[in-house]
């Protein structure tokens, strides 16, 4: 039952899609979007002429939500127009564009109106684009395949099937019903094949990241040990018969010794300065011993000089006396 449901409302949208297909034209819009919210239904139209659906004071809008009420059993429609930036990247709106133009136009014209959309297309900005005409109702004898081909087309692979835009819609002519495939590929598609040369500019600037990144590395790497460092590591809980004399850590014992050498050098320094100190006390003794030997000698060369003195006195008394 539940499937039922589901099938039937994507019918009523189909249905939906098709009156205002008819009731617009296909030409004038790209594509719809309906969506459920509490408050009803909303439909909203995208187009690159939003003027031409709304008409004079909402007119056709307003026609719109009364026959979708009453034909199609809606309960609250909201009819709203959005306007599409590029209809020229959108292959729907270019496949109903060409159809549109055939059934204006008849399909005598048919390669023209075929180049000129492919030159809109690769014009916008696509990077390729393909359109292919064929049936009856093209001008011939027998049924004709044209196709107008441009730029870079994926064909096959997840690419052709995900990334190019297709849509494919028919004209109805008087001559013939005429099926037109449009195919486009657009800027913005990333292929796996693709290679893309780096300029002089970016060739300066990518080792300048490059070094950024590693720096950034170096820093979130010194950050983890760090942290890792200042977590306290979990001991397991030791058994009563398995206890270990505890041992030092070794920078402890470099510390220690490093202070024990400190200490000896500086006693060598104080032992070195109390044998100065005793060898400055020691010097000016032994200079007074110096100079009472030099008095010594000064005094015995005085006494050599005074008694030689004395006996010339003694050697004149006498011939004194005589002469007396």
């Amino acid at each position: 039952m539940i499937e039922r449901k589901f099938i039937a409302e994507k019918m009523r949208e189909r249905e939906v899609e098709e009156y205002i297909a008819t009731e617009i034209g296909r030409d004038k819009y790209s594509f719809l979007q309906i969506k459920r919210t509490p408050l009803g239904e909303k439909i909203t139209i995208y187009t690159s002429k939003p003027g031409f659906i709304v008409g004079r004071k909402g007119e056709t809008i307003k026609k719109m939500t009364l026959i979708l009420k009453t034909k199609f059993g809606m309960e609250n429609p909201q009819v709203e127009v959005a306007e599409f930036e590029r209809p020229e990247q959108d292959a729907k709106s270019m496949a109903d564009y060409i159809a549109g133009s055939l059934e204006r136009f008849g399909s005598n014209r048919f390669k023209s109106v075929g180049y000129r959309v492919l030159q809109r297309i690769m014009d916008a900005g696509a990077m390729g684009a393909e359109i292919v005409i064929s049936g009856r109702g093209v001008p011939s004898s027998r049924a004709k395949h044209w196709r107008f081909y441009a730029g870079y087309l994926k064909k096959s692979g997840d690419i052709a099937e995900t990334q190019v835009r297709k849509a494919v819609t028919s004209a109805n002519l008087k001559s013939g019903t005429v099926g037109i495939k449009v195919s486009i590929m657009p800027a913005d598609v990333l292929l796996p094949d693709r290679i893309i040369f780096p300029t002089a500019e970016e060739k300066k600037e990518e080792p300048v990241e490059e070094v950024k990144e590693e720096d950034k590395k170096a820093e979130e790497a010194v950050e983890v040990l760090k942290e890792n460092a200042e977590k306290p590591k979990k001991k397991a809980p030791a058994k009563k018969g398995d206890k270990k004399p505890r041992k030092k850590p070794e920078h402890k014992k470099a510390e220690k010794k490093t202070e024990e050498k400190k200490e000896a050098v500086k006693e060598e320094k104080k032992e070195e300065k109390k044998e100065a100190v005793k060898e400055e006390e020691s010097k000016p003794e032994e200079k007074p011993k110096e100079e009472k030997k030099e008095e010594h000698k000064k005094a015995e060369k005085k006494e050599d000089k005074e008694e030689p003195k004395q006996e010339d006195k003694k050697e004149q008394a006498p011939l004194e006396e005589k002469k007396e």
